[in-house]
C-alpha cells in the first residue's frame, strides 16, 4: 500500500443566481483529502481549436462510505495548488475497504 504523502482540496460545483435571469458556476471547498497519485497516460487532443494536453492519473485515499458528503465523486474535482484534476470515476480499491481510488484526468476544463 502506497503512503497518502500529497494533500488535495476536493470541490463541488456550485451555481448561484448571477443577476440576469441566469446561473454562475463557482467550485466550493468541500474538505482535504490525503492521497497517492500515480500518471497513468498522456494524450493530446484539439479542443476548441486549441491544441491541448491530458493525462490521467489515478488517487488512492482513505475509504469514505457511499452517502459521506466527504467521499468524492463524478463531476468533483481535487486541487494540488494551480493544479486541478477533474475526478471521472471513483471505486472502493479493494475488498477490505481501506482505500479508494479515483481516476483522474488532469488538463480538462471541467
Amino acid at each position: 500500500m502506497r503512503p497518502l504523502t500529497r494533500k488535495l482540496l476536493l470541490e463541488a460545483r456550485t451555481h448561484a443566481p448571477d443577476g440576469g435571469g441566469g446561473t454562475s458556476a463557482s467550485w466550493t471547498p468541500v474538505t482535504e483529502l490525503w492521497a497517492a497519485i500515480r500518471a497513468r497516460s498522456a494524450r493530446e487532443a484539439v479542443v476548441a481549436g486549441r491544441q491541448m494536453a491530458r493525462v490521467s492519473h489515478t488517487a488512492e485515499i482513505r475509504y469514505l462510505p457511499f452517502g459521506d458528503p466527504m467521499r468524492p465523486v463524478p463531476h468533483q474535482r481535487l486541487r494540488e495548488g494551480g493544479r486541478v484534476f477533474a475526478i471521472v470515476g471513483v471505486a472502493e480499491a479493494d475488498d477490505r475497504r481501506e482505500r479508494l481510488i479515483c481516476w483522474l484526468e488532469e488538463g480538462t476544463a471541467p
